[in-house]
């Protein structure tokens, strides 16, 4: 087909998808960027703070099993909206923590339980609610993107609206910070959590799906559902897949297992990297504005030209799966420089910041494309789910590391070599990519299309 003529109004999609994920997670790293202002306040320990992160990335995970579910069921455009009322509203409910621990802990009491800090109880309400919400952005983005893009171009989508985390985790420490300054933390997780409201309106105006959306030319419409691996199959989006059928294909246990072991190191950068050069470089909430800015502002570029490296392969003839797994190979080989931050850190701060930069570029074009692997390989109707089964084993993964950081960091701490905790963690950061791929690959060798579903 000629691609010139077709027209661009799925791009327009792409730029909803990406303000949603930007707002995703200005919300989820507004808490890291305030945990030393909260732990001097509430008198934290990392284990606390560990906790509280946990609670998030546990109730995500479990959610994401079912927001996949939930997306597939009421469709993208309701099931998008819903995800981002909830966790637009469990962002508000941070700054109201003190007093939901307080009704918690006043019922824990009556059944005999007491001894758990009314901050800690608070705050982990308040992450829940957001993880619980935050759960279907993934799966509904991922979703919209299938049934907007075609095949070899939905990695470079899913790059580009996968970018808004990094300009979400670019924003973050430089409006946070100020506005907690200015006006108190409470006020940080009010306007902050409130923004996502601003993109429900465009939402409704703007989306629809591909066959009704009048925007969408005729052109288009006939490039994005151009699939010859499809051409054969009967499509009945409303038919249930269950979770046990999905579960029988080595395909989803390919997701499955990359997620759970990569996810977990971006949930690391992102809840801990500020506390990292707090503690580590005593740098001032105002002091690390500019080296995370400049961190995360290198992930676009992984996440973008991520999400653009495999249509290198695809024209050179390879199919979309082998082109993407023959990406994701290069790619798995960046975050090996991250062994270098702590044995080079003493040189300059910039070092480590630059270093941690290309493994977290890294992920962000990992990402990009192991998302897509799935609708390179799965029918339309049960992607949400495929995503949601493999999403839910990331955020166990993210379970993991948050735990085993905070446990190594305290139990560092207290003998005086918080530093070896840190090597310890950005060792495992390196190493999982590589690991990741390979078993990915021994599961799923060949591009395979599922078409008995």
């Amino acid at each position: 087909m000629n691609e010139q003529k077709v027209g661009n109004y799925r791009w327009t999609i792409c730029a909803l998808l990406f303000f949603a994920t930007t707002v995703n997670y200005l919300d989820r790293q507004v808490l890291s960027l305030l945990h030393t202002r909260l732990e001097a306040e509430f008198n934290w320990s990392n284990s606390d703070y560990a906790n509280i992160t946990s609670a998030f990335q546990l109730v995500y995970a479990i959610s994401m099993l079912f927001a996949g579910r939930i997306v597939d069921r009421l469709g993208t455009k309701w099931g998008y909206a819903a995800a981002l009322i909830i966790w637009c509203l469990g962002a508000i409910l941070h700054a109201k923590a003190i007093f939901l621990g307080e009704g918690l802990s006043s019922l824990l009491a009556v059944l005999g339980i007491t001894g758990i800090s009314v901050s800690v109880l608070g705050f982990i309400c308040a992450r829940a609610v957001l993880g619980f919400g935050e759960s279907g952005n993934f799966p509904a983005a991922i979703k919209a993107t299938a049934e907007y893009f075609p095949k070899k171009e939905r990695s470079l989508a899913t790059g580009v609206f996968n970018s808004g985390a990094n300009v979400g985790a670019i924003l973050a420490p430089l409006t946070v910070p100020w506005i907690a300054e200015k006006w108190g933390w409470e006020s940080a997780f009010l306007s902050i959590g409130a923004i996502g409201f601003l993109w429900l309106f465009f939402w409704f105006i703007f989306y629809e799906k591909p066959e009704a959306q009048k925007r969408l030319s005729k052109a288009e419409l006939e490039y994005i559902q151009y699939d010859p691996d499809e051409k054969a199959v009967a499509v009945d989006d409303t038919e249930k897949v269950s979770w046990f059928k999905l579960l029988g294909y080595k395909q989803t246990w390919a997701f499955t297992f990359g997620k759970f072991m990569t996810d977990g190191v971006w949930w690391f950068f992102l809840f801990w990297l500020p506390s990292y050069l707090k503690v580590q470089y005593v740098m001032d909430n105002t002091a690390i504005m500019v080296p995370l800015a400049v961190l995360y502002s290198m992930t676009m570029i992984g996440s973008i030209g991520g999400g653009w490296f495999p249509m290198y392969y695809m024209k050179k003839g390879y199919t979309p799966y082998d082109g993407r797994m023959k990406a994701m190979l290069i790619i798995a080989l960046f975050p090996l420089v991250v062994l270098l931050a702590q044995p080079l850190g003493h040189i300059s701060v910039w070092i480590p910041v630059i270093l941690i930069g290309i493994g977290a570029s890294a992920h962000q074009a990992w990402s990009a494309n192991i998302f897509t692997t799935v609708s390179d390989m799965f029918p339309k109707k049960c992607i949400g789910s495929v995503i949601g089964i493999g999403s839910m084993a990331g955020g166990l993964g993210g379970v993991f590391m948050s735990k085993l950081g905070g446990g190594l960091f305290d139990y560092y701490k207290s003998s005086g070599h918080i530093q070896t905790g840190y090597t310890i963690m950005f060792t495992i950061c390196a190493l999982t990519y590589v690991i990741a791929w390979a078993v990915m690959k021994f599961l799923v060798p060949k591009y395979k299309v599922i078409t008995d579903l």
